[in-house]
């Protein structure tokens, strides 16, 4: 599960990613963050254009290494799209994963999300 958040106070969307612990239930206590800016907004539109064929994000921090792959997968019976993240932590090392399948719709709605996103965080 996705959640994303706009902060023009800091000119991003917080991307929050959870995996699941049960039937509709979302382990968010575990959940991985992740800023996106606009070129990393500009990296997920053109994958979600069609422009390119993956987006792929690395950001570091003092406390941890996230890092993102959203790609467009091939295989017909699949979603469309996988999104994968992961966080690794600096202090221990140890690693959270989460892997998302996006399908068309949920891509479509993701791209005017961004895009409405962009806007505000420009003020345009």
């Amino acid at each position: 599960m996705v959640r994303l958040g706009l902060s023009q106070a800091k000119s991003c969307v917080f991307l929050e990613a959870a995996n699941q612990s049960g039937e509709r239930q979302f382990d968010w206590e575990s959940k991985i963050i992740m800023k996106w800016g606009l070129p990393d907004l500009g990296s997920v539109l053109a994958l979600l254009q069609g422009r390119s064929t993956e987006a792929k994000l690395f950001h570091r921090t003092e406390k941890a290494d996230t890092s993102m792959l959203f790609n467009r997968q091939t295989e017909q019976d699949r979603a469309p799209y996988l999104l994968s993240i992961t966080r690794k932590l600096t202090a221990d090392g140890s690693a959270q994963k989460t892997t998302i399948p996006v399908t068309h719709s949920e891509a479509a709605i993701l791209q005017t999300i961004l895009t409405s996103a962009i806007t505000r965080i420009l003020e345009w």
